[in-house]
């Protein structure tokens, strides 16, 4: 940061700087291969599940081996070893996420949601709920994050045409995806490439996700509704008051396409190629190259219905890929971690040292601990495909020995990966539409901490609930 002092300009030294991400991940790779030198050798004996085909840790046969440290040169070589076994993973995202470029180029995302906040002007009690449940749909299907950005000028301005504030348009828009994202049923990018790794049938434990979700919506919608009703009433309990006192005139966006005909295709073919893979997943046990192949089949249908010309439809889609270049490789680049534990024989040794520790505790502290884990890891793993990448090879062996469904493994990682979304300062998504509605940082902080407390609490009482219930 820069200021001006006597015409001289002066930096500040920043005392609090996060690494970035793949910074961050190469020195955790660092620190894996030194890790190979002073952690003892060691493996578990594993055997094959008759009933799933995975391969399960026996919980007791741990045993000492001889050490195998990696070379300076095998730390570099991990990083496209961890590219080619995440292979399936990465190019997974890029092709899912060229899909869905397509279909925003069609404009019928961008018109059905204007269309959508616009018919419920004057309808306040409505507003918040039914803005907040139409974006949780995005969350949980296709795990809409950044794409909230582009739709925050129109909830702000609505919001204040009512007598609410920037907060209020900015939470309905992004609380909303944020609860659907908490949810994950069918987000292919987090519960999706979790499950994959986890090696449990993918969305595996969906009713109770859905429960789940209902609870962290209705949370949201009542924390956001309360909130947005005290404003209207006395405009000064606005945690931007003054902001708001500055910016009294409505803004929206006016570029927005109208919702045509071709953009119900487009939603129609949407709906019936989100329900096809749901029926392919639980009816032919697909995976994620059918899940892929069924991905593009809608992609293009949706592009050539929604009226776009092929070149102009692969266009999109490289534009949909390459928007997602920085969370796809950073799986590979996660997964070059696991490599050198692997390399170094020393990944079981973390998983015995892991487990012994905490398996003296009820598995329902075993399983809230995870979330905490992954809460915390959020703060440096922002990509949520990259965190799974990361964590979930050391996780699941732990959920072997002690006894728990994989499954909560993955729940594990869904709550934490998605409970701190909207509140740190790491995540690209909150940091944009801030900006975008000229919210400091700290005022949103202001605003938001009790729901993320409330947030936790709901993901804590779930996890205990999951164990309770044996959700697998």
């Amino acid at each position: 940061m820069e200021t001006e002092k006597n015409n001289v300009t002066v930096k500040k030294k920043a005392w609090l700087k996060v690494p970035h991400t793949y910074t961050l991940i190469f020195i955790i790779i660092i620190m894996a291969g030194l890790a190979s030198y002073v952690i003892p050798a060691g493996e578990f004996d594993r055997v094959e599940d008759e009933k799933s085909g995975r391969m399960l840790v026996v919980d007791g046969s741990y045993h000492a081996i001889d050490r195998d440290p990696v070379s300076f040169f095998d730390l570099f070589t991990s990083i496209p070893l961890g590219l080619e076994k995440g292979a399936q993973i990465i190019f997974y995202i890029f092709l899912v996420s060229g899909v869905f470029g397509i279909i925003r180029t069609t404009g019928a995302i961008e018109a059905g949601v204007y269309k959508g906040v616009r018919s419920l002007e004057g309808r306040e009690k409505l507003l918040i709920p039914l803005s907040m449940l139409l974006f949780s749909i995005g969350g949980f299907s296709m795990g809409m994050a950044e794409e909230t950005i582009i739709f925050v000028p129109i909830g702000i301005a609505i919001a204040r045409a009512m007598g609410f504030d920037a907060v209020t348009g900015t939470a309905m828009i992004t609380l909303g995806a944020a609860s659907g994202f908490f949810g994950g049923m069918l987000n292919p990018f987090t519960v999706g490439v979790a499950q994959s790794l986890a090696e449990v049938p993918l969305f595996s434990g969906i009713g109770f996700r859905f429960v789940v979700y209902i609870f962290v919506l209705a949370f949201a919608i009542w924390y956001v509704s309360r909130y947005a009703n005290k404003v209207k009433r006395n405009p000064e309990k606005s945690v931007i008051y003054d902001i708001e006192q500055k910016e009294k005139q409505t803004a929206g966006l006016v570029d927005f396409p109208e919702l045509s005909g071709r953009h119900k295709l487009v939603f129609l073919a949407m709906i019936f190629g989100l329900a096809f893979n749901v029926y392919g997943v639980f009816k032919w046990g697909w995976f994620l190259t059918e899940l892929t192949a069924s991905f593009l089949i809608m992609g293009i249908v949706s592009g050539l219905v929604g009226g776009l010309q092929l070149g102009k439809l692969f266009d999109s889609f490289i534009e949909g890929a390459r928007a997602v270049t920085f969370g796809a490789l950073i799986v590979g680049f996660a997964r070059a971690i696991t490599v050198v534990l692997e390399e170094g024989k020393i990944i079981d040794s973390l998983v015995f040292m892991a487990a012994s520790g905490i398996s003296h505790l009820p598995q329902t502290l075993n399983v809230v601990g995870m979330f905490i884990t992954q809460a915390f890891l959020n703060l440096f793993i922002s990509s949520g495909s990259g965190q799974a990448a990361a964590t979930m090879p050391i996780m699941v062996p732990i959920t072997d020995i002690l006894g728990l469904e994989r499954q909560l493994a993955v729940l594990a990682f869904q709550y934490g990966d998605s409970v701190t979304n909207s509140i740190i300062p790491t995540s690209s998504a909150l940091m944009g539409y801030l900006a975008i509605a000229g919210i400091p940082y700290e005022r949103w902080v202001k605003f938001i901490w009790k729901l993320i407390l409330g947030w936790t609490l709901i993901a804590c009482l779930a996890l205990i609930a999951a164990v309770a219930l044996g959700v697998s």
